[in-house]
């Protein structure tokens, strides 16, 4: 079935991701933001990384941590796009989110952002999201405004020279926190 055909209305369902995904989430987190399968979407870093994302060994964490959930989201049997949760004290952390690139701009993001939220508010009480992203990917953070998320000013380095996060195509790479509240 085509990207477009699964567009449709069929229903999302949601999950826990199993040791068994974490091959074909570590491909879908890598197609929505590096090489050029990427730029079919808007969410690709690939102007501003190369190489890679994640990796197995990445996912696999994540899906093996007891004090994160790793969501995956499927239409039709197939897996469309994926969210990290992680469970910090009041707050919980939104990462590794990713949905596939032909199926971006039709609300499917907005769909596992808002079934995130109310996932961390219900397993672990979550008081607040929080997320961080480049700084220079002023298209994405507007994106989170106009779902409730604000800009702290709070910025962390970009961990250049460990090239399992990536290898930076420009000098001043930072991270900036963004929260929401859930109450």
């Amino acid at each position: 079935m085509s990207e477009t055909a699964q567009r449709g209305n069929a229903p999302l369902t949601f999950r826990r991701a199993a040791e068994a995904d974490i091959a074909t989430l570590a491909a879908l987190v890598e197609s929505a933001y590096r090489g050029e399968t990427s730029r079919t979407g808007w969410t690709t870093e690939a102007h501003l990384l190369e190489g890679q994302r994640t990796d197995p060994d990445g996912v696999g964490a994540v899906v093996r941590d007891p004090k994160s959930i790793m969501l995956v989201v499927e239409r039709e049997g197939a897996t469309v796009a994926c969210c990290q949760l992680e469970h910090r004290g009041p707050d919980a952390y939104f990462g590794m989110f990713a949905v596939r690139p032909g199926l971006q701009g039709g609300g499917l993001g907005r769909a596992v952002l808002a079934e995130a939220e109310r996932t961390v508010r219900a397993e672990w009480g979550s008081e607040r999201m929080q997320m961080q992203v480049i700084r220079q990917r002023e298209e994405l953070i507007a994106w989170y405004e106009r779902r409730g998320y604000t800009r702290t000013g709070q910025f962390s380095p970009f961990p250049y020279g460990d090239e399992r996060f990536g290898i930076p195509q420009r000098p001043d790479l930072a991270f900036e926190l963004l929260v929401k509240p859930l109450s």
